[in-house]
């Protein structure tokens, strides 16, 4: 038997501006509450699904340095310029995190100044059965 993600829980100030960030670049929507932290995940389908939800988590304690872990994001419908375009209007900024400007990916961060990759490759998204 195996175990498999099914949340990723993210520390930040401001649950519901990350809430907002993460649903337009990923296409969630909110899931439920529990005092100030937001779950987010795909319409239709809820937690435990094929894809993890994301857990908004209020603290006021800030992050120190680079997080050991961060998200890499792939374009779905449109090739990695006009995805880095699409994110860096819904607030996502630039990164620098030490890479050379030659990579294939670019580093981004959320309005908190979290870290993630637009990888370059497209792939397919996840079959909405919510209609079936």
């Amino acid at each position: 038997m195996a175990c498999r993600i099914t949340e990723l829980v993210l520390d930040c100030t401001d649950p519901q501006r990350l809430a907002d960030f993460w649903c337009e670049i990923l296409g969630y929507v909110e899931l439920g509450r529990e005092g100030l932290d937001i779950e987010i995940g795909p319409p239709g389908r809820g937690s435990g699904g094929p894809q993890p939800t994301l857990i908004l988590s209020h603290s006021t304690d800030p992050r120190r340095g680079k997080l050991p872990l961060h998200l890499d994001v792939n374009p779905t419908d449109r090739d990695q310029d006009a995805e880095l375009h699409r994110l860096l209007a819904a607030g996502a900024s630039t990164a620098d995190v030490g890479q050379s400007g030659g990579e294939s990916w670019h580093v981004l961060a959320d309005p908190e100044g979290n870290e993630f990759c637009l990888l370059r490759r497209r792939v397919e998204p996840v079959p909405d059965d919510t209609t079936a």
